[in-house]
């Protein structure tokens, strides 16, 4: 998995009815854009994330309108 400062990391619902979170990835802190990133949710929130196989990272400007 590969990230940049401004992709968005779409993690995907464990359990029928309950939705995605996604998150702006604010710092790529492993080598050559590789985990673990800091991500800021919308409620301003920021977590250190090593995402698993439920996650997509989504290049900025990508996001569905």
């Amino acid at each position: 998995m590969h990230a940049n400062v401004g992709d968005t990391l779409l993690v995907h619902g464990h359990v029928v009815g309950q939705s995605d979170r996604k998150a702006v990835i604010v710092e790529v802190r492993g080598a050559d854009g590789a985990p673990p990133f800091l991500v800021r949710y919308d409620d301003e929130h920021e977590q250190l994330v090593f995402p698993g196989p439920d996650a997509v990272v989504v290049p900025a400007g990508d996001e569905p309108g």
